[in-house]
């Protein structure tokens, strides 16, 4: 995982704080509940993406009703690639493989709100099935 110090006054345990908020957002993966997942969320947050040749945009209850009617992605596995940190500004890369069968490459922005950080927007790349497959099987 890369890092980057916004300031010298951003402190190592803001890392921590993040990572836990992705932690949520998995945790809800995994257990196949939008409701888990919303916490981590700002209520106005929004999502962007390709499903295919579609695009998938609007409010964040887009993930939580997919995520819902999806089920639990208990073979799940998540990586954070790297985490952007600027005092109250954050930006997240997380790879993800085998949500029941996608691999998504996720990018989240976050904003600490009254103490708190909250995920602000997720875009998301859902690589074709071939990649999926090809990822999978060159993985030791």
């Amino acid at each position: 995982m890369t890092t980057s110090m916004g300031s010298a006054a951003t402190s190592v345990s803001e890392y921590g704080l993040i990572t836990r908020v992705i932690e949520q957002y998995l945790d809800g993966a995994r257990s196949g509940s939008g409701d888990d997942m919303r916490p981590a969320f700002h209520e106005d947050a929004t999502i962007f993406g390709y499903v295919g040749a579609d695009l998938l945009a609007g409010p964040i209850q887009l993930l939580f009703d997919w995520n819902q009617e999806n089920g639990p992605a208990t073979g799940l596995q998540a990586r954070i690639a790297s985490i952007d940190l600027i005092d109250t500004v954050s930006s997240v890369r997380l790879e993800l493989d085998d949500w029941t069968g996608h691999r998504f490459t996720d990018l989240f922005t976050l904003l600490k709100i009254d103490g708190k950080w909250k995920i602000m927007n997720k875009v998301f790349h859902l690589h074709p099935v071939e990649a999926a497959k090809r990822t999978t099987t060159n993985t030791l």
